[in-house]
């Protein structure tokens, strides 16, 4: 089995376990249905409210979303691919398996939503053209465990997020959080969980990592100009040829990282 068809089979039992073990979509709404309430939402100058709504397994791509209401919203295994959620209500939310190739997330609330097993690129490989935007968007608490290589996640709030490998589910291979090559500028990632996380060549300038668990994490590459790390988990994680210029809390990690040298 290829790595990406790895990847995918396990993530749809990871995210299946999550769902409750559901194979069945049980969608509130159709498609057009859903076309629908947007538009008469627009026409009234209205949000539209889909809050605590199931849209699971719809395709949903290439629609307008930006200030609707889907708090507690099922969006799992939903096709969203080029469409717009800036500045939507999606906090609690369930993303798991949900196609969110292209998908505008800036400035969207997601906090404790779960974003498990994201379909991200069209192939195996991800790459810069294909990742969604997560810009300003507050994911605190959120359960995120997808691979968001090269995603926009400038200025998002990652507060207590939950994007490290969980050890006791890996029956189909380490699965993690993969953030290499994402811009994280500026992004606040204070006490969050990135233990064993793919931060390979990701932009942290100026991040926020106080006490996050960045332990046996893989930050090699990784530019953290200006970043605090202030009482950051650090063991066993790797910080071969990281940029560290102006970076803050060094002397007050926690544990010991590997190839970490001072800037």
């Amino acid at each position: 089995m290829s790595k990406g068809a790895a990847w995918r089979a396990a993530c749809f039992v990871l995210a299946l376990a999550a769902l409750g073990g559901r194979p069945a979509f049980a969608a509130d709404f159709t498609s057009e249905q859903v076309r629908g309430t947007l538009s008469h939402a627009k026409d009234a100058g209205r949000a539209a409210d889909f809050a605590g709504k199931s849209l699971e397994g719809l395709d949903l791509s290439h629609l307008d979303f930006s200030g609707a209401n889907l708090a507690a919203a099922d969006l799992s295994r939903a096709k969203l691919v080029d469409s717009n959620f800036a500045g939507a209500d999606l906090s609690g939310a369930r993303l798991d398996l949900a196609w969110v190739i292209r998908a505008n997330f800036a400035g969207a609330r997601l906090s404790g939503a779960s974003l498990q097993g994201l379909v991200v690129s069209m192939g195996l490989e991800t790459s810069a053209a294909q990742a969604p935007i997560f810009a300003g968007a507050d994911l605190s608490g959120a359960r995120i465990i997808a691979r968001l290589d090269w995603a926009n996640m400038k200025g998002a709030r990652l507060v207590a997020a939950r994007m490290g490998a969980d050890m006791k589910n890996q029956s189909m291979g380490l699965m993690r959080a993969e953030l290499s090559s994402a811009d994280l500028d500026g992004a606040d990632l204070t006490g969050a969980d990135l233990s064993r996380a793919l931060l390979r060549f990701s932009k942290l300038r100026g991040a926020r990592l106080t006490g996050a668990d960045l332990a046996r994490a893989d930050l090699s590459g990784a530019d953290l100009t200006g970043a605090d790390l202030t009482g950051a988990e650090v063991t066993g994680a790797d910080f071969g040829r990281a940029v560290l210029t102006g970076a803050t809390g060094l002397a007050q990690m926690k544990g010991k990282p590997l190839n970490l040298s001072a800037p």
